[in-house]
């Protein structure tokens, strides 16, 4: 079977092009999916109040570490079917797409129940304030019912990615999205259900976005084809997703726990506006993200296809070229937030010191995050050459481990919200050199391995 209709020739295409072709599309789903996200803070904050506002803002770090895991494993599955698709092989293929949404399934029904029971321990353990703890505990429970629909979102969009086809998931994220406006500003605006509302229209939008993708993959004609009657586990195929998956996720666990560190030291503040301050700006930053985030996927899916069909000649280009327009697009994206910062955070409240709280936060965390782009070229180039284990294993000890000292050792002599941000770039630093290197051996050993292969 073939559709090659929203597929791009990854493997001998023209690079440049087609890293442009795949990236802007993403580009375009992460803008979307920050505006959207921005609206519902926006929201919250105008309407609903700072307690409300801080009290989604508290959540931020714990959901992301509580996904983490669960989304990695998507990434597992992008990097196994786009080796396949690179070598042609269709029942592979097949079987690949298959397990993955089963394990998404499986994986939704878990985190389903596990966040909606441990809500209240989880936010206690990170320090919440009184004030708006239990604001926090109905957020969580009603975004954790239905977190099963952004897991098959995400894995069903790995699917697509693996191809090329990043197009469509941009449509469906567009139209997800403008219903979850709506439901915003009417769950809160006329209804007054506050944090609730917003919890409530996340949910009821992500489920459509993954119904949409779905249908996207049922109306395949090419061996990407989801056949309901034929979902069933391959167990060889989810020892693959999982070899790359577990320590994929586990990276994103590792930032999201020293973000659940971090923001519990924002929380002993016990001051709703440094918390509020700490989530708007948190949102604002995300802007930086759009190019950095497009670059890294691209960087996996074409590794990826390029390792399954013998081609090593475009291994180092492709980080090379990737890494260039992720520094370029982070750098330009952070210089635009120095000068536009405070008026981007007014969107979101009135109150001159939540507003103050942000702009300490972007000075030191969003200006400097080409640094954490840097760091994931590398990381996702490795993963795409099949090696997820060590670059995870680094990144441990890089973010977790320095981040985790500084605040546990020299926070506590400080005391002041800078000393808490220091802690990003220098994370960043140290783990992008490790990286590196580490880069430099697997690349040696990989085209080592291909040029036995051919022979």
């Amino acid at each position: 079977m073939k559709d090659r209709s929203n597929a791009l020739d990854i493997v001998n295409g023209p690079l440049v092009k087609n890293l442009f072709t795949f990236a802007v599309p993403l580009m375009f789903s992460q803008l979307l999916q920050i505006l959207f996200n921005a609206a519902d803070t926006i929201v919250v904050g105008k309407f609903a109040g700072e307690s409300a506002l801080a009290a989604v803002g508290a959540t931020g770090s714990l959901v992301f570490l509580l996904t983490s895991m669960f989304n990695g494993l998507s990434t597992g599955s992008n990097v196994i079917i786009a080796r396949c698709l690179g070598s042609g092989d269709e029942k592979r293929i097949e079987e690949a797409v298959h397990t993955s949404i089963v394990m998404a399934l499986i994986s939704g029904v878990f985190l389903t129940v596990f966040g909606i029971v441990l809500a209240p321990v989880l936010l206690r353990i990170m320090n919440t304030p009184e004030a708006f703890i239990h604001l926090s505990v109905r957020y969580m429970r009603i975004y954790f019912s239905g977190v099963i629909f952004l897991l098959v979102y995400n894995f069903a969009s790995a699917v697509l990615r693996s191809k090329g086809d990043t197009k469509r998931p941009l449509y469906y994220l567009f139209f997800s999205g403008v219903i979850n406006v709506l439901l915003n500003l009417f769950s809160v605006v006329v209804l007054h259900m506050g944090v609730a509302g917003v919890a409530i229209a996340t949910v009821v939008s992500e489920a459509v976005s993954a119904v949409l993708v779905c249908h996207a993959l049922i109306t395949a004609e090419d061996a990407t084809h989801l056949d309901v009657h034929k979902l069933r586990a391959n167990k060889d195929v989810v020892l693959e997703i999982l070899q790359i998956g577990i320590p994929a996720g586990l990276s994103g666990v590792v930032f999201a726990l020293s973000n659940v560190v971090i923001q519990s030291s924002i929380n002993s503040f016990n001051s709703t506006s440094i918390v509020a301050g700490n989530s708007a700006g948190a949102n604002i930053e995300n802007f930086v993200y759009i190019g950095m985030f497009a670059f890294s996927q691209a960087t996996i899916t074409f590794t990826s296809q390029c390792i399954g069909a013998g081609r090593k000649d475009r291994i180092r280009p492709i980080m090379r070229m990737t890494m260039l327009l992720t520094c370029v697009s982070a750098g330009l994206v952070s210089c635009l937030l120095t000068f536009f910062g405070p008026s981007l955070l007014r969107l979101y409240t009135d109150e001159q010191a939540v507003i103050d709280v942000g702009m300490i936060r972007t000075s030191w965390v969003a200006r400097l995050l080409v640094l954490n782009g840097i760091m994931d070229i590398f990381i996702n180039s490795m993963r795409g050459m099949g090696y997820s284990g060590a670059p995870t294993a680094v990144m441990l000890a890089g973010i977790c481990g320095v981040r985790l000292a500084w605040i546990w050792l020299v926070f506590p002599h400080i005391g002041t919200l800078d000393s808490i941000y220091m802690c990003y770039p220098i994370s960043w630093i140290v783990t992008s050199v490790v990286e590196y290197i580490l880069y430099l051996r697997i690349y040696g050993k990989v085209c080592g391995n291909l040029k036995e292969a051919a022979a």
